[in-house]
Order: C-alpha cells, then structure tokens, then sequence
C-alpha cells in the first residue's frame, strides 16, 4: 500500500509529462488528478489506524541503493505516526489543489505539463517523508526544491516568474548546503545515516565535542545547527525567508501547495523527525525557538500592511511555521505537528479561496481594487470566512467540564502558546509573548483582508484587468495582462475602503466553477473541525504519548503542565484575536479613512513594513552588489583582458602578425623564389661543411 502512495504520482508525472501535448489536457488532468485521489484514499487508512492505536511502526524494503566503504544506504519507505500525519497532508491537500487546478488553469496551453509538475511535486514530498535514512531524505529535499523551481516559473514568458523561480532556489542552495554539511558530519560521528541508529546513539554523544573550524565544538549543537539552517531555507525562517512571497508568481495551486503542504513543511517536520537529537542540545533548541519566535514575529507585522491577497496569507505562512519551530524549540513536539496538521487545511483553503477571488475579478490581485465582493461570490465568501475563523484562533475554552469548541487555529495554535508559558526553557516566556502578540497580529491582518475584500464599496473600476477584459467584452483587441501579475504598484499609499472611487464599470465577478469550490467545500471541514476531532491524539498527555511513541519526542510532562497553567494565560490568546479583529473592524469598516491617517502619521514605521524590514535591500547590498561586480571584474578583467588576451585572441593575433610578414617576401616573381631557394640551400651547404 505504501508503495503505491508513493510511486503513483511519479509515474503520473512521467506519463503526463512525456506524453504532454500528445496526450491532450483532459487524458493529463484525468491521470494525474485520479493517482492523487487514490494515494489520498489509500493514506487515511494508515493515519486512522495509528490514530485507533492499531499499527506499529514499519520499514518497507525498496532496494540496495548506495554501497561505498563504510557507507550503506538502503532505499527503505519508513511508516510510523509522523509519516502518516504527512501522507494524509501531503496527499489530501495535493490531490484537492489538482482538482481545483481542472478550473482554475482551464484556458492555460500548457496544462499537461503543469499536472505533472504538481505530480512531481508531490512524490518527491512523499519521499522525503518516508525516508528512513538521511540520504533518501535529501533526495526529496532536493527533489521538492526542483520541483518548487519549475512551478514557481511555470509561465516562463514572465521575467518576473523566472526571477522568482530563481531566487527560491538560489536562497535554498543556501540552506541546503548547511543541510548537507549536517549530514556529513553526522554520519562523520555516527558512522551511519539510518535515522533509527542515528536517534537510539543520540544521548550517548551528549556532552561530547568535535573539531570545527579550528575550534572544540559541542558534537550535538553543531549537527542540530547545521541540521536546522536547512530547515531555516526549506521552511523560510528569518534570514532565508526572501524567496517565500516572491514564490507568488506562480499559479495560485502552486501557492497552495508549497505553502499549505509541501515545501515549507519540510523543515519542521524534519526537527521533529530528528527531534531526539535537538533534545541533546540546549543551545541547538535554544536557537530553533528564538529564530521561530523571530521569524512569527517578523512576518506578522510584513503582513499587516501587504495590498496583493496572495501575498497577505504568504507572510501568514511565513508567521505560522515560526510558531511551529518555537514549539519544537520548547519541546513541545507534538504541537508544532499538531498546528502543521491544522495549518495545511485552512492554509491551502485560504490560498484556493484566494484564487477562486482572483479567478471572478479576472486576475486582479490588489486588495484595494475589491470590495463588497461578499454578495457576487457567495460560496466563496464563506469558505474565506471560514478559514479566517481557523487561522485567528476562534473557539471558546474548557468551562465547568465542557469540551472546548472552536476552529482548528483555536486549538493548535493555543496548545503551542499554553506549551510555551509551561515550559523550562530559557526562551519560553519570549515564545510566549511573541506568540500572543503575533496572534494579535494574525487576527488584524487576516480580517483586514476581508473586510478589503468583501465588504465596503466596490471599487472594481480603477482596476487595469477589469478595464482590459470589459474592452475584450466589447471586441477590444488588447493584449491582456500577464496572469497573476497584479499589474499595480504593491509600494502606492496604504488605502481604505473609501479612497478609490467607487463603481463597478459594468464588470460583474462571477463564481467559479464546480471544480475549484469542491475542493474549498471539503478544506472548510478540515478547517472547522480537525481542531475538534485530533487534538487528543496529537496533544493530549496521555493520547498524544500513545500516538507519537517512537516517532517524536512527545513530552507527556510539558503539555500536562500546559492544562495546568493560570486561566489568564489560557484566554491571552482569545483576547488578542478580539483586539486585532476589533482594530480592523475599525480600521475598515467604522472607519474607513483611518489607515490613511496612520500612514500619514506613522510613515516611516510603514515604509519599514512595507519593503519587509529592508532585508532585500540589505541582501543586495551585501551579496547581490559585490558578486555582480566580482563577476564584471572577472569578465572583463580576468576572462577577457587575461586569457583570452594572452590565450585565443593572443594566439590569433600572433598567427596574423606572422601572416602579414609573410604576405611581403610574396612578390610574385619567379626570380624572387628562386634567389629565396638558392639562399637557402647555401647557408644548408655552408652549415653541413663547416
């Protein structure tokens, strides 16, 4: 069975890719979409089972892969219960995003090629999940990084794709070279890449140092930070977040794939994976909390003043998965899983509800070009609300003995908060206070995207993609805009919902279709109750010990003391969802010319945020600039002015100074000839007779 989860997409991959155009886009579709369906429906068994507590851990044989010395790497598929919470993400959210693609990429020319590319996608996912050992491991780590690449610049006609796509895997190079420097060294220790060996060795090498640099390390603190800086580009954690918003470019399905389910989770479920290993390390978990805490931070703030739709829940994202590393890095295991669980389906929900708004206003993704969208895209509207209600954490706490309620954001989320206040980590108050303030943050940013969005004024007719497809409407011929490019300038004067004229200049947004709401419709239960019906099994004391046995280090202690903690510290994160969903409230709907007047008086602090705290500056400054010119000088002085001119141009000219010498002893006589001859052959005699 696991078998066939696995290899069905790669070998959908391989018959739509290969059989592209030929195939046709209905066969590709067909073939792709139907090996997703079947992995999903085969990887819910497998969860359940571990879930009911009837399946142990197994290793499924594949083949002998690489023999080399002391080094025997076995191609082995590993299903345990952290496999199976990814098979069920993994393939749930990958086989909906290929049914809502049949809709969403339906008038684009290359869609066999597009579906095998999500297939691809896909499988190299599932490997890196199933690996047993470190190597096979970052097989799919490398095979999510080429693949995230040929999405990202799927419409390779659009300079800005191609950047995108570049820059995500330049930035991930980065992160996997400090990855692959983790895997060396640990085999260089440990004599061996099979994870299960690895883990059972770990506490005994507690304590022990290694030479680095010229310096006596800590064994353990190195390899969890080398480990982890992987994780930093994989997951975009502070530092090696740049490529994530840029990833945009690509086709909304994209962005809901890498996001929700694939490549971003890659890293917090490798910290988990390897979790018995960062336990050795106090600075190595030290450093996983205050970069989560920083990065959930950091992006929270970015994304309050973000105008394209996509971008607002790419840097919620971006926030999200710093929550789950800072509850690695207080020990909380089985919280950070349990929020990359709840997280792929209102995340993926947001990111497709996104793309059924952008598919009804013909492509526009400014914010600030929507408004009362609510009563033209119902169906849509709903699904959206829905999964706003997921991410800000709405539900209402244990009381006198009732169960607690709420949407899958309330109980992740506030597990990872509770763990934080009731841990013995030096870091945890600071995860904590960040985590609630960040919530605050989510809950502002999160409404002020619907209340933009579906409430207010229509200011539908300032948009340049409305104005193109109602001059189309009326036999204009135009060319249109590039899809997905919001054609609008992302750094114009923060708006509210009364600073653009209104009108709708005639454009009426339409719903999507069949296939893109059915994929919502099933998202929006993951949504609303996967909170409500999982979160025994990954965070209860005594479930999640039973759940997680010999796949994470759960620490039954830790969340037993998080039920324990003081009520005021339980409601904090409620309370801060109340405070940011009122400020927005204000802000957008009461009124609407208060983020004008905040820009005005606060520029500089929203300039900041604006260009993202300056990072891609900075980086330009740093790295970008001075390889540009290292390069120039390279080129043009070490290339040109060196080789060349002493190598092939040099040659050339010597050859050409010799030709001209040459060309003036030809005069054309015989006599001349025959004088050369005779010269010749005199100084021959004079030299054999001296």
């Amino acid at each position: 069975m696991i078998q066939a989860i696995v290899f069905l997409p790669l070998l959908a991959a391989i018959v739509a890719g290969l059989g592209n155009r030929m195939l046709g886009n209905t066969a590709a579709k067909l073939v792709t979409t139907g090996a997703l369906f079947v992995s999903m429906f085969l990887s819910w068994p497998i969860f359940l089972s571990f879930l009911a507590g009837g399946e142990t851990s197994q290793v499924h044989p594949v083949m002998s892969w690489i023999q080399s010395g002391g080094l025997n790497v076995d191609w082995a598929l590993r299903v345990d219960a952290l496999t199976a919470v990814m098979l069920v993400v993994v393939t749930t959210v990958s086989a909906l995003v290929h049914l809502y693609s049949w809709g969403y990429m339906e008038e684009d020319d290359s869609q066999p090629r597009f579906f095998a590319y999500l297939s691809l996608f896909t499988f190299a996912m599932l490997m890196l999940v199933t690996a047993d050992n470190l190597v096979q491991m970052f097989f799919g780590w490398e095979g999510v990084g080429l693949a995230s690449y040929l999405l990202i610049g799927f419409w390779y006609y659009k300079p800005s794709a191609n950047a995108a796509a570049m820059k995500a895997f330049i930035v991930n190079r980065v992160g996997d070279f400090g990855f692959s420097l983790g895997i060396f060294g640990t085999f260089l220790v440990f004599g061996t890449v099979s994870i299960p060996a690895i883990l059972a060795a770990a506490p005994h090498m507690a304590g022990s140092t290694i030479g680095f640099l010229g310096h006596r390390v800590d064994t353990m603190t190195l390899l969890c930070i080398l480990l982890f800086i992987g994780a930093c580009g994989k997951s975009a954690q502070l530092g090696l977040h740049t490529w994530l918003p840029d990833a945009m470019e690509g086709p909304t399905p994209v962005s809901a794939l890498i996001h929700a389910a694939t490549m971003v989770t890659a890293g917090v479920f490798m910290v988990c994976r390897l979790s018995p290993m960062f336990q050795t390390s106090a600075t190595a978990t030290a450093v996983v909390t205050v970069v989560g805490a920083a990065t959930a931070l950091f992006a929270a703030t970015v994304g309050t003043v973000q105008n394209d739709i996509k971008r607002v829940i790419a840097y919620s994202t971006c926030s999200q998965l710093g929550y789950m590393f800072f509850a690695a890095g207080v020990g909380a295991y089985g919280a950070a899983m349990f929020h990359l669980f709840t997280h792929a389906f209102f995340k993926a929900l947001l990111f497709l509800g996104a793309g059924s708004v952008i598919h009804a206003m013909h492509h526009e993704q400014d914010m600030r070009f929507y408004g009362a969208l609510r009563k033209q895209i119902p169906f849509t509207f709903w699904v959206m609300l829905i999964g706003t209600l997921a991410i800000t954490g709405v539900g209402i706490i244990q009381i006198a003995g009732l169960p607690s309620i709420g949407f899958a954001g309330f109980f992740s989320k506030d597990a990872i908060i509770e763990a934080s206040y009731a841990s013995t980590s030096p870091y945890g108050g600071l995860a904590y206070f960040v985590g609630v303030f960040a919530a605050l943050l989510t809950s502002f940013y999160s409404w002020r995207l619907v209340f933009l969005t579906f409430y207010g004024k229509p200011r539908w007719a300032q948009s340049e993609h409305i104005q193109h497809a109602l001059h189309d409407a009326h036999g204009a011929h135009d060319d249109h805009p590039d899809a997905e490019d919001a054609g609008h300038d992302t750094h114009a004067h923060e708006a509210g919902a009364e600073e653009i004229p209104a009108g709708t200049g005639g454009y009426h947004p339409h719903e999507s279709p069949w296939t893109m709401l059915v994929p919502l419709a099933l998202l929006s239960l993951g949504a609303a109750a996967a909170g409500m019906v999982f979160h025994t099994a990954f965070i209860d004391p005594e479930g999640g010990e039973r759940f997680w046995a010999g796949a994470v280090a759960f620490d039954a202690h830790l969340m037993h003391e998080a039920h324990l903690i003081p009520l005021w510290v339980k409601l904090s994160a409620s309370a801060a969802m109340l405070i940011g969903f009122g400020i927005a409230f204000y802000a957008y709907i009461r009124r609407p010319t208060f983020p004008a007047a905040f820009v005005e008086q606060f520029g500089v602090l929203y300039r900041f945020l604006l260009n993202k705290w300056y990072f891609d500056e900075l980086y330009d400054v740093i790295f970008v600039r001075p390889a540009l010119w290292l390069g120039r000088f390279l080129w043009k002085k070490g290339d040109e002015g060196t080789i060349d001119r002493f190598g092939p141009d040099g040659a050339a000219a010597a050859v050409v100074a010799g030709t001209r010498v040459a060309m003036r002893v030809q005069s054309g006589y015989l006599y001349t000839y025959a004088l050369v001859m005779l010269l010749g052959v005199s100084a021959a005699l004079a030299w054999m007779l001296r």
